[in-house]
């Protein structure tokens, strides 16, 4: 998803797929080796591009799902109806086959372990990506920050990372909300959500918000609404 905008100084690297994970039924996992891989923080965003044998290339920017590891990174990728370069990544792309990566992009919506207040993290959809990597970061670093993960999307099949977020994690609290369940209304996240879900302002949390351009409009504006310091909001949209 996109982000801050690329430095001149980032050159492209060829990336090798090393593994797969499926997420959900649209979404998956790309694990690529990436050789001299300089390192990134949680939170920020890599691109991709794909050159056909005519010459054609197609870019597109992606959060990356979890920390640094050595030349490893891994971006989940939400396959979009129509579009150009999801639907060969979720369903296309195969182990062993190359990919040109320029990273890592963004050093405004990022979490650092350094870092000792509370934190908030509201996700919609594939806006999970990112905050999926502070997470991971934050259990990485053996980090007592406590965190408060509020998650929108359609359905429980529609939940990446399901799995993981179910184990115990000391100090991380999750809760989902449903916009489309099939026993109820459609719905939309809303202030008893972030109330239940979140930390009071007085908490002074810092705030990252991730997903549609609506989703995020609403969340922020509910955060303000509730007393929370506009400066400590960070969002990062896509859509």
């Amino acid at each position: 998803m996109a982000g801050t905008a690329v430095s001149r100084r980032l050159g492209w690297r060829v990336a090798t797929l090393v593994d797969i994970v499926r997420e959900t039924a649209t979404a998956s996992t790309l694990v690529l080796d990436v050789p001299g891989w300089p390192g990134h923080l949680a939170g920020q965003h890599i691109d991709l591009r794909l050159t056909a044998e005519d010459g054609y290339t197609a870019q597109r920017s992606y959060s990356m799902s979890a920390p640094a590891d050595g030349d490893r990174v891994e971006v989940t990728v939400q396959r979009v109806t129509d579009g150009e370069v999801s639907p060969f990544l979720v369903d296309e792309f195969t182990v062993g086959s190359p990919i040109e990566i320029r990273g890592p992009v963004g050093r405004w919506f990022v979490w650092r372990p350094r870092d000792t207040a509370p934190v908030l993290l509201i996700a919609g959809g594939s806006g999970i990506v990112p905050l999926m990597s502070m997470i991971r970061a934050r259990r990485q670093e053996h980090s007592k920050v406590p965190f408060r993960l509020i998650y929108s999307v359609r359905t429980p099949e529609d939940r990446c990372y399901a799995t993981e977020l179910a184990r115990p994690d000391g100090g991380l609290d999750v809760s989902y909300v449903y916009t489309r369940p099939s026993d109820g209304p459609r719905r939309r996240i809303g202030i008893v959500d972030i109330t239940t879900g979140g930390w009071p302002p007085d908490f002074a949390p810092q705030c990252f918000i991730c997903g549609p351009n609506g989703f995020v409009e609403t969340a922020a504006n509910i955060l303000i609404a509730l007393g929370h310091d506009t400066h400590r909001i960070k969002t990062e949209r896509f859509g």
